[in-house]
């Protein structure tokens, strides 16, 4: 599982070095990625099995389903295939860095079974924006967790 925050950097040419931390489990799944966004404020870093497995599941949807076609439409214009090189380090689409504001140092979070990249102002700016409500701390105690 991915989990935690590990601050990295976005080099001058847009590749994320991958923090070490993250690079055993990432690796388990090869070296294929698929580097996207829904919103463009911040970067989703999928292996590809695991994009795979959405794609599975968006196949077997109307292509008349709005939410599909929206999701396909922002995920593939934010979007790109990726191999990680030797040295451990992944493209950042210039579209999707562009939008998202990545350069220099970013925060690089476990998302289970994907990674988030976020800009770190913007994120700050998202966390104080987003506090956990009374109804989210229900919401997962409902869930058990």
């Amino acid at each position: 599982m991915l989990r935690g925050n590990i601050q990295a950097k976005v080099d001058e040419k847009g590749r994320l070095k991958i923090p070490a931390a993250y690079l055993d489990v990432l690796q388990e799944y090869g070296n294929r990625f698929y580097v996207t966004s829904e919103e463009g404020d911040h970067a989703r870093i999928y292996p590809m099995k695991v994009w795979g497995e959405i794609e599975k599941k968006l196949a077997g949807i109307s292509s008349y389903n709005v939410a599909k076609k929206k999701f396909l439409q922002h995920t593939n214009y934010y979007g790109q295939a990726v191999e990680m090189d030797a040295q451990g380090r992944v493209l950042i689409p210039a579209v999707l860095r562009e939008a998202a504001q990545m350069k220099g140092d970013v925060e690089v979070m476990g998302q289970l079974t994907f990674l988030e990249v976020w800009n770190h102002d913007r994120f700050m700016d998202n966390m104080n924006k987003n506090q956990m409500t009374e109804e989210d701390r229900k919401m997962l105690a409902d869930l058990g967790i």
